[in-house]
């Protein structure tokens, strides 16, 4: 199971590297940076990439309202492409994760173009259509993107629905036609050599039989959206037979495609809502997104209640995954910054992805530091931004250029690119960063390294550990007879972490790594009484 060994890095297409100079980001543009990622001494050295929609797209959300699943968008190259862009990541080991976007489809696909052409067309029930009740929409059901859920389509009198834009038609899966059509879909990229799935808003597919509406004033945020109960609108208990099938249908190919489903709830999450999508017997999603971390205040003990609490709720068989920043979410560097403390910050956050129990998802430049920025209004892109400019500027600032160099437009383009660079690319980029031997990036390579070479922490157990004093985040991980000690200080000052003589071994232990510098590699480490520096992640090694 690859997957449970990997660390797999996110890259937005759009954002990655461009390769014909039109100013977005496409294919080759991620071919020819394959070896940065994996297959060279120097590389990053990732196990697999996940891509975020590169179907052909109207582009409404960017690529989640999708106009035909079988094919490239030309903004992004062609199939010629993708095949070739395969076959190069595999050669460097690296496993290629589609982004799987089924729940809609763009307004613009041929299937809805049939279903909205009347009432009578063998495709009509694909989608989730009714009439109006005394004029009004069907229910109370809102759209995540702003305004009522249900779009009323002159031509045929009746209302359609959409979770999303109204561009963004919902399929109805209580159709098997709609199905079949869907998981031939499927078939065809797995016959291409497609390494696995990720599953958008996977907990959407089906909605309430009987439309009932969803219960107000639940949770207080930025859109009606937030205001409702959506206990009619996801998580029916229908969802769980097509994910049944969905994993019957993957393990049907030889080569251990994966899956890994967005399940989205509202902050901070309920982990025993999302590993009900691992199914009852590890029958369904091979992982569902942990996104606790995006909701943790710097805070050891945060962490910490987030770790322990999704470890208590997994069943034997499912395995954890973590992750930190992605493209709908601010980057965890501007959550969690502090002036000249940022950088040690996020190497202690580095040093706790790479090192829990678990599937880390990295997002493309946090390796480098990568900041987010507010994109000016007449250059915002993202449908979200526009719609509650000036109040949320949306998410387009988390999908900045990935900065290469100091070069204008930081290597990833020849020309203005489709958002603005991050103003500080020509001190934050990978070609600096790679130069300096104490760079984040060089940071994020020896981790991958140590990872790369342990199978303690590939695939062992993990033991929380308590510090009394609250600054320090500790933990085992266990392998066999194989023990490795985490300590991750928080703070910005000196601590001791005193590890009870109970939980130890009388036993040599080395010091493994340190994010401290001046600290040796292979230096003994005397126990119980540990002294950790400012800012300082340490793997000691039990032998």
């Amino acid at each position: 199971m690859w997957w449970k060994e990997a660390v797999v890095y996110q890259i937005y297409p759009r954002s990655f590297a461009d390769s014909n100079g039109d100013g977005i980001g496409d294919l080759q543009g991620i071919i020819e940076k394959l070896d940065y990622l994996n297959g060279n001494p120097d590389s990053l050295g990732v196990d697999a990439i996940w891509l975020s929609p590169i179907y052909p797209s109207p582009m409404v959300d960017f690529g989640y309202d999708i106009s035909d699943y079988e094919d490239i968008d030309p903004v992004f190259g062609d199939l010629k492409t993708f095949k070739k862009l395969l076959k190069e990541a595999h050669k460097r080991n690296i496993k290629v994760i589609m982004d799987l976007v089924i729940n809609h489809t763009s307004d613009q696909h041929p299937w809805f173009i049939e279903s909205r052409s009347s009432k009578k067309n063998k495709k009509r029930d694909w989608y989730i259509w009714e009439d109006a009740i005394d004029g009004k929409p069907p229910n109370n059901w809102m759209g995540a993107f702003g305004g009522n859920a249900w779009e009323w389509d002159e031509k045929t009198k009746q209302y359609y629905y959409h979770g999303f834009t109204k561009e963004q038609p919902d399929l109805n899966w209580r159709n098997p036609e709609v199905k079949k059509a869907i998981f031939k879909m499927i078939s065809y990229w797995l016959d291409m050599g497609v390494d696995g799935f990720r599953l958008d808003v996977v907990n959407y597919y089906i909605k309430d039989k009987k439309l009932r509406d969803n219960p107000k004033d639940y949770f207080k945020g930025l859109r009606p959206y937030d205001i409702q109960h959506h206990i009619y609108d996801r998580d029916r208990p229908k969802v769980h037979s097509i994910l049944k099938s969905f994993r019957k249908l993957l393990n049907s190919y030889d080569g251990d495609r994966m899956s890994v489903g967005e399940v989205f709830i509202e902050p901070p999450g309920n982990p025993k809502l999302a590993t009900s999508y691992y199914g009852d017997n590890s029958d369904e999603l091979h992982m569902a997104f942990n996104f606790a971390f995006l909701y943790c205040k710097w805070d050891p003990n945060k962490f910490k209640a987030a770790i322990a609490s999704l470890e208590q709720e997994l069943k034997p068989g499912d395995w954890p995954n973590y992750t930190l920043s992605n493209h709908d979410q601010i980057r965890h560097i501007k959550r969690y910054e502090k002036g000249i403390e940022t950088i040690p910050r996020m190497r202690i956050a580095a040093m706790l992805m790479l090192t829990l129990r678990g599937t880390p998802f990295l997002y493309y430049g946090e390796e480098i530091g990568m900041e987010d920025q507010s994109v000016p209004k007449d250059e915002i892109q993202d449908p979200l931004g526009k719609m509650y400019w000036p109040i949320f500027n949306g998410r387009d600032k988390s999908r900045l250029p990935m900065c290469w160099n100091a070069s204008e437009y930081a290597g990833f383009s020849t020309s203005k690119p489709w958002l603005p660079m991050n103003k500080n690319y020509k001190k934050n980029n990978v070609e600096v960063e790679a130069a300096k031997p104490d760079s984040l990036l060089n940071t994020y390579k020896k981790l991958l390294s140590i990872r790369r070479s342990s199978e303690i922490l590939q695939k062992g157990d993990i033991r929380l550990l308590d510090d009394p004093s609250g600054k320090v985040l500790a933990y085992f991980r266990i392998y066999k007879k194989n023990r490795l000690l985490i300590l991750l200080n928080f703070k910005n000052e000196k601590v001791q972490f005193d590890l009870d003589k109970h939980t130890h071994p009388k036993t040599k232990t080395i010091l493994l790594y340190s994010t401290d510098m001046q600290r040796l590699e292979g230096e003994t480490i005397k126990l119980p009484h540990i002294r950790l520096s400012s800012y300082e992640g340490m793997i000691i090694k039990f032998e």
